[in-house]
């Protein structure tokens, strides 16, 4: 079989490499480049990235192809993470770029180039179950990622390998460095791929120029100003210089709410205050790695962001809309994120959070009312 091996330049492609060699798959190793930018002084590694996938092919005697998908990433990816920051909204672009860039462009120009099949270093498995493609947790509970791999589909599924989804991270280091591997001992890359190691807030501001405003507290008390509301994400401590006051209490200010229109941010104190607190959500836009979803009134856990512990929840389906509500309160459930399903080890799929019951999370709690037991009969 033949399988076309996204790699990336780093330790978990290299090792997905050796281990579809090792199963007997006829591999090659295809390079995306996905943005486009002047890196001889910036921050992006990605011509360093592209030396180390060819030095990667080269040591295991693959063929090496280098496609550049920026154009494609810029209309599928970029420009609707621009409009949501417009929104004042917080997006996940990682998502869209596995649906759109790895597992739709890459897809189609390996199928181009004779592949029978993909494959990543993601940290994910694949199973066949009653007729039906799954998408299952890694074995390191740590490092998986089928958060940021939900909205795949049966298509997807059964045309991808996972090839080092059954390991631990410390054995993927191990066997790069046990077999002579140019990248065992290369730097995790982190962060989002175009902006790499500089400052956020400037690199923003190159696409969506500053609008300074005032900052609220909820009762409508100010408090200083901000450098623009598209710079803020729900539950931020950092970066908003509000000094001590003998009004209120010593504890840190939080940022719990953004009026967009009006241009104000809102914060308040503590990190788990009422403002930033909510139990039900409402999400939009959901994909589901059956085809379908649950049917009913659903349980399961869920996540509202990567690095969140499963949280249990019940789950209604309405045409486009998701209906969520959670065991316990969840912290700043951020509008523009990802909200994903699991069932145990399986991922059912997610969709992107639009508003919460928190205070100032927008969600109309009069007609969404809680998903009471009686519901699920």
């Amino acid at each position: 079989m033949k399988v076309m091996l996204g790699l990336s330049g780093g330790v978990d492609s290299s090792v997905a490499a050796l281990r579809l060699i090792e199963a007997g798959s006829s591999v090659e190793g295809l390079f995306m480049q996905n943005w486009e930018e002047d890196t001889r002084n910036g921050p992006c590694r990605a011509e360093q990235d592209r030396k180390d996938a060819v030095a990667v092919c080269a040591a295991l005697g693959l063929p090496f192809h280098h496609r550049n998908f920026a154009s494609e990433y810029w209309d599928g990816v970029f420009e609707h993470f621009l409009a949501e920051y417009r929104a004042g909204r917080t997006p996940n672009p990682d998502v869209l770029c596995n649906r759109e860039i790895k597992f739709r462009t890459f897809l189609e120009h390996a199928r181009a180039l004779g592949a029978e099949k993909i494959a990543t270093g993601h940290y994910a498995r694949i199973d066949r179950h009653q007729g039906s493609w799954r998408l299952l947790r890694a074995l390191d509970r740590a490092k998986d990622q089928t958060y940021f791999l939900h909205a795949l589909g049966q298509q997807q599924l059964a045309a991808t390998l996972f090839p080092i989804g059954d390991m631990q991270k410390h054995e993927v280091r191990r066997t790069a460095r046990d077999a002579g591997l140019p990248t065992h001992d290369k730097k995790d890359s982190t962060g989002i791929c175009f902006i790499g190691e500089r400052n956020f807030r400037s690199f923003l501001g190159q696409y969506l120029p500053a609008r300074p405003g005032l900052m609220k507290a909820p009762d409508g008390t100010v408090l200083g100003e901000h450098d623009g509301v598209m710079f803020y994400t729900l539950g931020q401590r950092s970066g908003l210089n509000i000094g001590g006051r003998r009004e209120h209490t010593g504890e840190p200010w939080y940022v719990v709410g953004k009026d967009v229109a009006a241009n104000v941010l809102f914060v308040a104190q503590g990190g788990a205050n009422r403002w930033l607190m909510s139990r039900r959500l409402e999400a939009s836009a959901p994909t589901w790695v059956a085809g379908d979803p649950p049917s009913g009134v659903f349980s399961c856990t869920a996540k509202v962001r990567y690095r969140q512990d499963d949280q249990s929840c019940r789950v209604r389906v309405v045409n486009d809309r998701l209906h969520v509500e959670f065991e316990q309160p969840q912290r700043a459930v951020t509008p523009g994120q990802s909200i994903v399903f699991y069932a145990g080890e399986e991922c059912l799929g997610g969709g992107i959070i639009e508003a919460s019951d928190a205070p100032c999370g927008g969600l109309a709690t009069a007609n969404h009312p809680p998903l009471t037991d009686s519901a699920l009969q």
